[in-house]
């Protein structure tokens, strides 16, 4: 998960990080847990993100992880 990544892309569309916890139907604090790798966003949820953002690749976001 790349917290940077969502929310510049947030940004750009000008989705605040309250509008989009609540578009995704959960707590303020949930949303803050899966941002921040403490637990992890469900595969809806994650394509729930992509269509609010109106994005087509997940790949920045949720899978920016470097494997060495």
């Amino acid at each position: 998960m790349n917290k940077k990544a969502l929310l510049e892309k947030m940004d750009a569309k000008g989705i605040s990080v309250t509008e989009m916890y609540t578009r995704l139907g959960m707590s303020r604090s949930a949303f803050y847990r899966k941002c921040n790798c403490k637990s992890e966003f469900t595969l809806r949820e994650a394509k729930q993100i992509m269509q609010i953002l109106g994005e087509e690749d997940p790949s920045e976001i949720f899978f920016a992880e470097k494997v060495s």
